[in-house]
């Protein structure tokens, strides 16, 4: 096996003044496993280079012709002799195009480093489609520069798995720096105002006069602006070496990044928490990334950046704990991405085991009614019906999905508007075939009273139950809509399940058999363990418009925004990854569980106001992949866990409190998580879930114990 690693052209791979590329080449292949199957392709002036093998691509200056383009045709020369497995090329997707046109039958890699949108090759939407044709994997160095490569495409682009996202990386350096700490405040990059550098020397002025004790150590130029600072504790250094400006990060207390331009990562502040430094940073691009410990201004003024600068070397304790949490919590080494890098060509070869699973005997027959979303191609996959689905399977049970909407989709015509009418005759048909002894819906409105009546007169040994997922308190989304919908044929079943407490409802009906289901969690599904990992996201939030509908709906008032707007401005420190909210759409399926598995804590906030026991789905996805469940305390989940399993909250205030002291202590976070994974897994999973709905559908006395059932 061969992997050849591209360069963009210029790109210096060498000790003496490195790019930001080739340190993040040099320094993830030097510890890869694959480390001697490695050849890096560059062109660099200087004589020595870093210790991998390399073959330097010499051009030379033609008139009328780009150096690039003969760059490129080089390397295919080479590349023909070399004959690798994997081309990864670094940050230049213009030489994707070329050389997939060029070489035939390659594995290509293309790693962003900057702005997809600002780079030749990559800015049109016809050209980033032919790069997800052309490319195995498409390698981003934030979710940020993910989102910029998306935008504009349809939304079968967007859970693509070709895009991953692995991070630069930085040596950790040890705790014991700390105590040899100056008092310096450094600023690291271009001295111009996209890097707020205007805004950093007017404020460094007034903190250098208010506390001279203090020095700013300043590094970077910039010939085009000349932002003027004069001050004698202000010592403004120039262009640095790295291993320079790593020394100045190992003595500095505090980093200044507060760039005003969308960074799509952002080195310094990267660098600057490896090295115990308290970080500040503006809100913009993947600068919130890099960190896991920083103070974050939202907008950038030198009112408070010197705010935030008093703040913290006044308060030494506070400037302490920063830096400790900085080094304590960061986890973007070079090895932790180094083994990301390797999984995925391991992925390509086939070195990782498959895992099988083993099949069980089955014993009743039991027709699953409810929406598999078939024509929604997996989008909608992970979904309760599944769950359920699974449950039922895992009991030994033979089970026969009908997946009305789609069939309802399919089949209508100008006769048949709704598609109703071949929907119940197809099910009449299925059963006739069949033979079921349970029949269970979910959601199944277009099947009717009467034809759930006709199948219980035709075979009077079969048993039916429905379940009901959506909201029914008075002050919610669509009450007398869901209301009607639970019931229309509550009459002819023989139970009926919802994941709302019957006890908090008022209007169903006494005499029959209402029960409280919670929402299953699975096995298959919940497979992250975050509580065993470091995470770069505090808070994850997602809703939607709809399930169906599966994009945002324009003019749609939602009052969950209002909620996390106010959130937001209480905890403005907290690094949230919000989706299906101001223009950024909904997430699914695969897409949303990549995106949580970087997430600390999940915000279980469902629409209108809390009522006994509901919650919408997103509780089994947060919980069950050992995020932090942050839930409303008026759902009375408190019944079923404690706070060390779950944290519960009163208002906004409450829950900003909460979320900073959870953000602050690694420890705790994990323990929470933990704990909560456990229990919901253990109770409340869909074996369970399913077992329960045929006991009571059945009528069978037992002396088994449900955690949610007296």
């Amino acid at each position: 096996m061969k992997i050849s690693i591209l360069l963009p052209y210029k790109e210096n791979f060498s000790p003496d003044y490195p790019g930001a590329v080739s340190l993040f080449v040099y320094e993830t292949s030097l510890i890869s496993k694959y480390k001697n199957n490695i050849t890096v392709f560059g062109n660099t002036e200087y004589s020595r280079k870093f210790k991998l093998k390399y073959v330097n691509i010499d051009t030379k200056k033609k008139l009328f012709y780009s150096q690039t383009k003969d760059y490129v045709s080089k390397f295919i020369k080479q590349e023909k002799k070399f004959n690798s497995s994997i081309i990864e090329v670094h940050n230049r997707p213009s030489y994707i195009h070329i050389l997939h046109s060029k070489i035939k039958n390659k594995i290509f890699t293309l790693y962003f480093h900057n702005d997809p949108l600002s780079m030749e090759g990559s800015k049109t939407i016809k050209e980033r489609k032919q790069l997800l044709k052309s490319c195995y994997k498409i390698i981003f160095n934030s979710a940020w520069s993910k989102k910029r490569f998306l935008d504009g495409l349809e939304n079968k682009f967007i859970n693509s798995n070709k895009l991953l996202i692995f991070y630069q990386s930085a040596k950790k350096t040890n705790l014991s720096i700390i105590k040899t700490k100056k008092k310096w405040i450094t600023f690291v990059g271009k001295l111009n105002k996209a890097k707020g550098y205007d805004v950093f020397a007017k404020a460094i002025e007034i903190i250098l006069n208010k506390y001279p004790d203090w020095r700013a150590k300043i590094i970077g130029d910039e010939k085009r602006e000349n932002i003027k600072l004069n001050h004698k504790n202000a010592d403004i250094l120039g262009f640095k070496k790295h291993d320079e400006v790593l020394n100045i990060f190992k003595k500095t207390s505090i980093t200044v990044a507060c760039s005003r331009w969308e960074e799509p990562f952002g080195r310094t502040s990267l660098e600057a928490s490896a090295n115990g430094c308290a970080v500040v940073i503006t809100n913009k691009g993947g600068l919130p990334e890099t960190v896991t410990n920083a103070k974050i201004l939202q907008t950038l003024s030198v009112k408070k950046l010197v705010k935030t600068l008093y703040a913290l070397i006044k308060n030494k304790p506070l400037r302490k704990k920063l830096q400790s949490l900085s080094i304590k919590n960061f986890y973007l080494t070079h090895k932790f991405v180094s083994n990301l890098i390797d999984n995925y060509r391991s992925e390509k070869l086939n070195l990782n085991k498959n895992i099988f699973i083993k099949s069980r005997q089955k014993s009743l027959r039991i027709l699953h009614v409810t929406n598999f979303n078939e024509r929604l191609d997996g989008r909608l996959f992970f979904n309760t019906g599944r769950r359920i689905n699974n449950g039922l399977i895992r009991l030994g049970h033979s089970v026969l999905g009908f997946s009305d909407r789609d069939i309802q989709k399919y089949y209508k015509s100008f006769k048949d508007f709704k598609g109703s009418k071949i929907l119940n005759d197809k099910l009449k048909k299925t059963c006739y075939n069949y033979k079921p002894d349970i029949i269970i819906t979910g959601h199944a409105d277009l099947i009717s009273e009467q034809q759930i009546q006709e199948l219980k007169d035709d075979y009077p040994n079969t048993k039916f139950a429905q379940w009901f997922l959506d909201p029914l308190n008075k002050k919610g989304p669509d009450y007398e809509r869901n209301k009607r919908r639970i019931l229309d044929k509550i009459k002819v079943m023989d139970s009926t399940f919802m994941t709302t407490s019957p006890s908090a409802l008022n209007f169903l009906p006494e005499k029959n058999n209402n029960f409280f289901i919670p929402n299953p969690s699975d096995h298959s599904f919940e497979t992250l363990n975050n509580f065993n990992k470091s995470c770069s996201v505090d808070v994850f939030f997602a809703l939607s418009h709809g399930v169906h509908r599966g994009i945002l709906k324009s003019g749609k008032k939602d009052d969950r925004v209002l909620f996390l707007d106010k959130l937001k401005a209480k905890t403005p420190d907290i690094k949230f990854d919000i989706y299906g909210v101001n223009k950024v759409q909904p997430i699914w399926a695969d897409h949303y569980f990549k995106t949580i598995s970087n997430a600390k804590m999940g915000l279980n906030l469902s629409r209108g106001e809390a009522i006994k026991y509901y919650s919408s789905d997103r509780i089994t996805q947060i919980v069950g992949n050992g995020l932090v469940c942050l839930i409303d305390e008026r759902t009375k989940y408190r019944d079923f866990f404690n706070n060390s399993e779950m944290v519960f909250y009163k208002d906004e205030n409450d829950l900003s409190e909460k979320i900073l002291k959870i953000s602050r202590d690694e420890k705790l976070r994990k323990s929470i998580a933990r704990k909560g994974k456990q229990k919901y897994m253990k109770y409340f999973n869909s074996t369970i879930v399913a077992d329960f709905i045929i006991e009571k559908t059945l009528g069978i006395e037992t002396k088994k114990k449900y955690f949610w059932h007296n």
